[in-house]
């Protein structure tokens, strides 16, 4: 196996017979808190020349427990692989969240991973990591199943900003409320969509406003509106400011599902089916219909004036 990797599923994985550090958890949006415990599995692993993996869940337990009603992923599954290998493990490890997994009894589980990563030398998590049938086992449930298997267990305390324990549910919150500036520092990075740049119907051309037409449907949609973003991509890698529009185009059309369209502050060197990634930085207002044409070609404009403001102000 050539590292980084990310993997589907534990099951017959073949890794090298060096001392696997795993961290273990949903891990979604990946996180400050999150960092805090793949980072000690990286660095448990550097200290005895072993292997640092992370072990986490698709879809997530909620869409068995509550179908009618699951809980909306900040970063589908491959982003989320992708951010956690930034953070400099070797092999990310996404396990299908099964009924038969579910119904795992906490004290089997530890028995349970050994078995498919025999090299399985220390599990890391959060301090309020629960796991097995019921939702049973806790963090000192899990270490003393460690101690009878031979694997050391490591927890994380909670890491606190602003006067809270930071959570994906905290950042959920945040983001659907269109509050940018508190999810991005929980997240400690910058929120964004990714996805290729699609044919639009040219009507921000028609009122001097071109926009960049992205396709990207999110599982968690962040309130609809108007926010400052940067738009980067192979043609622009530093980034550009921007403001962009999510919503449902009710004044030109009543769009069935949000859209996203980027228009560029400066000269846009992107073109129909670039690939680009926008960073959202600032809700600027919610979104609205308005009476006319024109009365939208006047608002874009103090939207424009809006993002520009904000991208004047030092560190922007």
């Amino acid at each position: 196996m050539t590292f980084p990797a990310q993997v589907e599923g534990s099951g017959g994985l073949s890794l090298p017979d060096r001392p696997l550090h795993l961290a273990l958890g949903m891990f979604d949006g990946v996180h400050v808190g999150h960092r805090a415990v793949v980072g000690g599995a990286v660095e448990g692993a550097r200290s005895c020349g072993g292997i640092s993996g992370v072990l986490t869940f698709h879809p997530h337990p909620s869409v068995l427990f509550r179908p009618a009603d699951p809980t909306r992923l900040i970063l589908s599954p491959e982003l989320k692989g992708e951010r956690l290998l930034e953070l400099g493990v070797d092999v990310v490890i996404t396990e299908r969240f099964t009924s038969d997994l579910a119904a795992v009894a906490a004290e089997d589980f530890v028995p349970w991973l050994r078995r498919r990563l025999p090299r399985l030398a220390a599990l890391h998590v959060g301090e309020n990591f629960r796991f097995g049938a019921g939702r049973r086992g806790d963090v000192a449930a899990l270490a003393a199943s460690g101690r009878r298997c031979g694997v050391a267990v490591v927890s994380a305390p909670r890491v606190m900003r602003e006067g809270a324990p930071v959570s994906s549910t905290r950042i959920r919150g945040l983001l659907t409320d269109g509050e940018m500036g508190a999810a991005n520092r929980l997240l400690g990075y910058a929120y964004f969509a990714r996805g290729a740049i699609a044919p639009g119907k040219q009507l921000g051309r028609t009122i001097g406003f071109p926009t960049l037409n992205l396709e990207w449907a999110p599982d968690l949609r962040p309130r609809l509106g108007v926010y400052a973003v940067r738009v980067s991509g192979p043609r622009a890698p530093e980034g550009l400011p921007a403001v962009a529009n999510f919503g449902l185009r009710p004044t030109v059309e009543q769009a069935l599902a949000p859209r996203l369209e980027v228009h560029v502050l400066g000269p846009c060197p992107f073109g129909t089916g670039d690939a680009v990634k926008v960073e959202w930085l600032s809700f600027l207002r919610p979104e609205r219909k308005f009476a006319d044409l024109a009365a939208l070609r006047e608002q874009i404009g103090r939207d424009r004036a809006g993002a520009e403001r904000f991208f004047t102000v030092p560190g922007t």
